[in-house]
């Protein structure tokens, strides 16, 4: 089976890198086995990245491998050696690229060289037991986990980023045209659907540079789905102005250049968004005989509807030099009109004072506890260690979870779930027990091991 080469809509599932974990660590020396805590913290993991390339014109890429995933950061040593960052995972998407979720929803539009967007940030490291340290908690017997990456599937979807876009019938003579105005070398024959992919060509008239985009036939009914047109509609979105190349040696039966305009623009009036562009029509393959007849017919009632109107033939490249300079003027029309692009302002809303960092409901027999701040210090507890989970006890008490928990009524024994239904941890509600962890005597986080030293 063949492969394509040309995609311009792939679904991509991507991953940033884990935080590595935080080192629980005891410098020691000779004479001084128990120096302090000395356990260094985690790596950031790496952000899954997407940047703009302007020599990329395909997502062929991400349709042959759609799942990525960006390096892991490394753990903390001893010694107070941090962890190194993980490799951000930097992907090359053609210019043009929308970034949508898979409900439809627009992320980002991404245009121009260089532009780049986020999809997926890495996870924050974990701390060390020497940044956990303080004058109440000098030895920490343990550190902080690193925090999981982002994980999502977005969708990418192309759509070109040309002055002028050709539209047109199949056979019509797009690619043929495309071929004899500039350097692109399409693929050309005589039968319908050759072109199965957009072309694009760069144009130069007088001191003006453009490029032209050579969008696959469109047939009627295009915009619901027949043919291979409707693929390729979004394409012309972008386009600063549209040119209908309009065959008049065709000898199918039922055409003939005024019916195959209106059926166009009935498909790009079905499609939206593109009422605003102004048209050009080629009357094209005028140097058959019957052609050019058929082309001064129809001629003075296209120019009557406002149109601009050129005879031309891709063969021998009668007229190109005029088409190539009205095309210029009207992007230079289009350009000049367009409006600067405004610089990226950052806003900052700071948190209200009285905002809560948390939410709890009752969700049948559990209570759940919601929030930035108690699901990430969750994910960053080590279970397995007594004095983590009285770590994690403290900070939730400080919060103020265990008070909101009485005020609601929660009862002793009741299950209190932190995090959403799929990734919670589960525990009995107990406010009576002591949440005092350290395993030595004396309160959490000293150690009588140091004392004196």
């Amino acid at each position: 089976m063949a492969v394509p080469t040309f995609i311009d809509r792939v679904t991509l599932h991507v991953s940033g890198g884990d935080g590595g974990h935080g080192c629980a660590s005891v410098h020691r020396e000779k004479f001084k086995p128990l120096g302090g805590p000395d356990g260094g913290n985690g790596g950031r993991g790496g952000s899954v990245v997407l940047e703009v390339a302007p020599n990329l014109t395909t997502l062929a890429d991400y349709y042959h491998a759609p799942h990525r995933r960006a390096a892991n950061g490394r753990p903390g040593q001893g010694s107070n050696r941090a962890g190194a960052d993980g490799e951000d995972l930097v992907l090359r998407v053609p210019d043009g690229t929308v970034v949508k979720t898979t409900g439809g929803d627009v992320l980002i539009d991404l245009v121009g060289a260089g532009t780049s967007y986020v999809v997926a940030a890495g996870g924050n490291g974990g701390l060390g037991n020497a940044a956990l340290a303080s004058a109440r908690r000098r030895a920490p017997g343990f550190a902080l986990l690193g925090e999981p990456g982002d994980r999502s599937s977005i969708v990418l979807e192309l759509k070109l980023v040309a002055d002028v876009g050709l539209v047109g019938f199949p056979s019509a003579g797009k690619s043929s045209l495309i071929a004899a105005m500039s350097r692109a070398r399409p693929k050309i024959a005589d039968y319908p659907f050759t072109t199965l992919v957009p072309n694009l060509g760069v144009v130069t008239a007088g001191d003006t540079t453009f490029t032209v985009a050579d969008v696959p036939g469109l047939i009627e009914g295009a915009s619901e789905g027949r043919g291979l047109g409707h693929e390729f509609l979004r394409h012309v979105e972008r386009c600063s102005a549209l040119c209908h190349v309009i065959d008049c040696a065709t000898i199918e039966p039922g055409r003939d250049p005024l019916s195959d305009l209106d059926i166009i623009e009935a498909e790009l009036a079905a499609h939206g968004g593109l009422e605003d562009r102004p048209r050009l029509v080629v009357l094209n393959k005028v140097d058959v005989p019957d052609a050019h007849d058929l082309a001064e017919m129809v001629k003075p009632e296209l120019a009557a509807r406002g149109l601009l109107v050129f005879e031309v033939s891709a063969a021998t490249h009668a007229g190109l030099v005029e088409l190539s300079y009205a095309m210029a003027r009207l992007v230079q029309g289009r350009r000049a009109s367009a409006e600067p692009a405004e610089p990226t302002r950052i806003v900052i809303r700071p948190r209200a004072v009285d905002e809560s960092d948390f939410t709890i409901n009752r969700e049948g027999e559990v209570w759940r506890v919601r929030g930035r701040r108690p699901e990430r210090w969750v994910r960053q507890t080590d279970f397995s260690n007594d004095e983590a989970v009285g770590y994690l006890s403290d900070r939730l008490n400080r919060l103020g979870v265990e008070d909101k928990l009485r005020k609601l009524g929660a009862q002793r024994g009741d299950a209190v779930a932190i995090g959403e239904e799929d990734n919670a941890v589960v525990f009995d509600f107990d406010p009576s027990v002591e949440s005092g962890a350290e395993l030595l005597q004396g309160p959490r986080g000293s150690d009588p091991r140091l004392d004196g030293r």
